[in-house]
């Protein structure tokens, strides 16, 4: 099967790659300017069944023609922070791209559209990343296209934005600084079991027209989530400073001159406060995948 991929050098999109890749599919990978030159070692040693298409998923007219012939798509592009001055926002990157790669597999009569959205998207969620998420998931489902949506929880892997963060800061002899009590229920899913149910999705119809809620095997606090870190680098629990985060909202600014890289936005700082977890019972079945938990994923990532 040619399946057409948006957000191929991502996280997740890497994966995704990896295992279509794999399972003898062709790929035709949407990047942006310098992303193509990540693509060239995969191009290079898979000939004929990975193609680069210079294009941005907000303009239309750069990758229909590339799309033509493909028999899926899978759309992964999303951001978890906003960069307002170099016009990256939710509405842009989940809604506007989401509209424009549907209209491209409409027009090129792709037969099934499998998206990327979020665990907790709704219309009345706290947050714009919640809300612009379940706005782009409205417009797979009024498409008229076969679809199936995906809302996985936070996924971790080699490479990740949230639990690596974490690993970073969980030391021997050092507090790990925690926002807010640390009682917030995530239920971590590994990057391998998400590209899984992506690939698998690909051909049976049974699946259609669903949408999946994805977690992992375990639903466990913050607090779990450092221990869990702490056990899979050799440490006997994590020593944990709690932050109200009340407080880091205030001084927010300050910590983002200082620490620019860290994942922390008012956004962010919203999700910290719900629960995020699901029954993933129906998404493991569907697709038989074998969830890994989280230390057993971490100490594999760790050893190598």
């Amino acid at each position: 099967m040619k399946v057409f991929l948006t957000g191929a050098t991502g996280f997740v999109g890497a994966e995704i790659l990896r295992q279509l890749i794999e399972h003898g599919h062709t790929v035709a990978c949407l990047v942006r300017g310098s992303s193509a030159a990540r693509l060239q070692p995969l191009i290079q040693s898979n000939p004929g069944m990975v193609e680069s298409v210079p294009g941005d998923c907000l303009e239309v007219s750069s990758f229909l023609e590339a799309m033509r012939g493909c028999q899926a798509v899978i759309h992964l592009v999303g951001i978890i922070r906003e960069i307002p001055a170099r016009n990256i926002t939710f509405e842009r990157l989940h809604v506007e791209a989401t509209r424009n790669v549907v209209r491209g597999a409409v027009q090129t009569g792709v037969s099934r559209f499998l998206h990327m959205s979020a665990l907790g998207a709704r219309a009345s969620a706290p947050s714009r990343y919640h809300q612009t998420k379940f706005q782009a998931e409205q417009l797979v489902l009024q498409s008229g296209l076969k679809y199936v949506i995906f809302r996985p929880s936070i996924i971790f892997g080699r490479g990740d934005q949230f639990v690596n963060v974490l690993s970073g800061m969980v030391r021997r002899f050092l507090p790990a600084p925690v926002l807010g009590d640390g009682r917030v229920r995530f239920q971590p899913v590994a990057v391998e079991n998400v590209a899984e149910g992506f690939v698998r999705a690909l051909t049976p119809p049974g699946c259609l027209n669903r949408i999946y809620e994805v977690g992992g095997p375990q639903t466990l606090s913050m607090n779990e989530i450092y221990d869990a870190i702490a056990r899979a680098k050799g440490f006997r629990r994590a020593w944990k400073a709690h932050i109200p985060i009340r407080w880091v909202e205030r001084w927010l600014p300050i910590i983002r001159r200082f620490r620019p890289a860290l994942p922390l936005t008012p956004e962010t700082l919203q999700m910290l406060r719900e629960d995020n977890v699901c029954d993933p019972r129906e998404f493991l079945r569907t697709f038989a995948i074998e969830p890994i938990e989280l230390e057993q994923g971490l100490a594999r990532y760790f050893r190598q």
